[in-house]
């Protein structure tokens, strides 16, 4: 076994599926950040409120005020750098520092898809994504490398098919597969679509839609390996994902997942492509490169496949960290994000927040609206670590207006998945008090009912 990590270790593999997922991933995040900005997202959602909802140890981590549209600029100049290869190492950084940051202004915007982006711009910063079909190399000859370790492109094809996987993993639940919840609640939506739309209404499609969505995700990784099967597997990711960016506004996740795809094609496919592209630029033919290998020094070797074993190791534990806690994942939503659990529920709730003078009992009603915008109320009604966020937040606020001591209690209804609607958390705890930390929350409502699986 020794012997044979030992090969794999020093196998080599043409660089050309690195530059594909380099170039065609920072051109996404640039179009990404474009989009964000012409929509007038930024000031909706960065600007205007007068609260955001912090993650756990990253309390600091806060919107910029009118230098985030600067935060966002830097972004996209990250993106396009990466994107031609051009200062890549400083350019990837900055890449994954700018948009993790973005991504940590504030909770209520959370999606798997910007998650994605963070890991994947974390793993270009180790990856010699920039020695091939990029600026720094024809700039500088002595960089171009056309082989590179085997393990260096393993590592873009692992993280897809973790995300793939895990994915499927989290579909094996009885609301997906025994109720096909949410679809039956989302498809029916889309019945006016043309040609397809009036199918929506029944729910075999509902059904049907869940199982392939489950096998899909399970199974797609490993026909992207095979290669009898991968041309196939491939144009089932273009219809699937296209299909889902139709029916759900998920964003950019879609074509995200299209092109991270591409890393599973082997690299003639690649080198032919880019062989093209470099045709049609230039208008002469390409400059013969050294097929010389990057062969990384001894520690610097060591270093990148720790620091790679200690990112996978921590990708693979981390969506499992919901046992840890008692009761059913998708009410509480305890250990719920960067767990790859996408588009499994439809939860809808409505809370009303109570401030109470403790020195003279007097209750005062708060207009959540006042203080968040549409998307933070949205998603704070139903995730109880959010809740007392914002509990807080309105006891810091009513004190400095007067108020002493505050008290603050919630009145939260939540319908998951169709179900009817109930008492969230407990109405008579004061969330003032409570701390905002990871361990389970008893003031939590039972669900009283199961959903088995993972």
């Amino acid at each position: 076994m020794q012997a044979g990590l030992r090969r794999y270790l020093q196998a080599y593999i043409s660089a050309a599926p690195l530059a594909t997922f380099r170039v065609a991933f920072g051109v996404l995040v640039l179009a990404s950040v474009a989009r964000f900005w012409a929509k007038g997202w930024i000031e909706e959602l960065y600007l205007r409120p007068t609260f955001f909802f912090s993650y756990y140890g990253f309390e600091w981590v806060k919107p910029l005020g009118n230098y985030t549209y600067g935060l966002f600029i830097v972004c996209g100049l990250c993106a396009l750098l990466v994107a031609l290869g051009w200062w890549y190492r400083t350019a990837a950084l900055g890449l994954f520092v700018s948009f993790t940051y973005i991504e940590l202004m504030d909770k209520s915007t959370y999606l798997n898809h910007y998650y994605f982006v963070s890991l994947a711009a974390f793993l270009l910063v180790l990856l010699p994504a920039g020695r091939f079909f990029s600026v720094d190399a024809h700039r500088n000859p002595a960089r171009w490398r056309s082989q590179v370790p085997r393990w260096t492109v393993d590592a873009l094809r692992l993280l897809v098919g973790i995300v793939y996987c895990y994915a499927g993993l989290a579909k094996l639940n009885s609301d997906w597969l025994l109720h096909a919840m949410p679809l039956r609640i989302w498809l029916p939506a889309k019945n006016d679509l043309w040609l397809v739309g009036p199918l929506f209404n029944h729910p075999w499609v509902a059904y049907a839609f869940s199982w392939f969505g489950a096998f899909y995700d399970l199974t797609v990784p490993f026909f992207l390996l095979y290669r009898p099967t991968r041309i196939w597997a491939y144009a089932t990711v273009v219809v699937f994902h296209v299909l889902t960016a139709v029916l759900f506004p998920i964003g950019m996740f879609p074509y995200v997942m299209i092109v991270a795809a591409l890393v599973f094609f082997p690299a003639e496919t690649h080198e032919r492509v880019q062989a093209r592209v470099q045709r049609w630029w230039s208008k002469r033919p390409a400059t013969p490169r050294t097929s010389q290998p990057l062969v990384y020094a001894p520690r610097t070797r060591q270093l990148l496949l720790l620091t790679l074993g200690v990112f996978f190791v921590v990708q693979l534990l981390l969506p499992f960290r919901y046992l840890l806690y008692p009761r059913e994942l998708f009410w509480t939503e305890e250990g719920y994000r960067f767990s790859w659990r996408v588009m499994l529920m439809e939860k809808m709730g409505q809370v009303q927040f109570k401030v109470v003078d403790s020195a003279t009992g007097r209750a005062r009603l708060v207009n959540n609206y006042e203080h968040l915008s549409v998307l933070q109320e949205k998603m704070m009604s139903t995730q109880p670590d959010m809740l007392v966020q914002f509990a807080h937040y309105l006891r810091d606020y009513y004190a400095r207006r007067g108020v002493r001591n505050p008290k603050v209690y919630a009145d939260a209804y939540v319908s998951l998945n169709g179900r009817l609607g109930k008492s969230f958390i407990d109405p008579t705890v004061d969330l003032a008090q409570v701390t905002d930390d990871l361990r389970a929350k008893p003031w939590i409502l039972p669900f009283d009912d199961e959903i088995t699986g993972l």
